[in-house]
């Protein structure tokens, strides 16, 4: 009797595992997907919108430079400042996520220089590029969220 209450408790976590995979699946789009709800999204929504398209775009960049899609991988990179950039105007704009776009920013602008060092020299230029300008992104962000307590504290 326990074995058989036992065995129906397994199948059930087994098919809860499975529609909680498949829940997950089902709700991971595709950077087209994404993008394409970048402009009806609302303001404040923005922000994670293209912070998503720069995350999958970064992991799409690291796999195709291993795949030696050089090509490819510059436009992905392309993608990665461009969708932050937008993901920077987005925050300022709601007043919100501004701390979560920095963070992610670096963690990014991170990630590209790993990926920079295991390039041949010829095509280190876009990804350094890219990165100046992540931090450049980073530092419009921080001057945003600490000009505001300057403000305050002025009062």
């Amino acid at each position: 009797m326990r074995r058989l209450a036992f065995s129906a408790v397994v199948v059930a976590l087994a098919l809860a595992l499975n529609l909680v995979c498949a829940w997950a699946a089902a709700k991971e789009e595709t950077v087209e997907e994404l993008k394409a709800r970048v402009e009806s999204a609302r303001p404040e929504d923005r922000a994670d919108l293209c912070m998503r398209i720069a995350q999958h775009q970064l992991q799409n960049a690291d796999q195709l430079y291993i795949d030696g899609k050089v090509d490819q991988a510059r436009a992905a990179v392309d993608d990665i400042v461009s969708y932050s950039e937008k993901a920077r105007d987005a925050a300022r704009q709601s007043r919100k996520r501004l701390k979560n776009v920095e963070i992610n920013v670096r963690k990014m602008a991170e990630k590209l220089r790993d990926i920079k060092r295991t390039l041949a020299f010829d095509d280190q230029p876009p990804v350094e590029a890219a990165i100046r300008r992540l931090e450049d992104v980073r530092t419009t962000l921080l001057k945003e969220m600490f000009a505001k307590d300057v403000k305050e504290e002025k009062k």
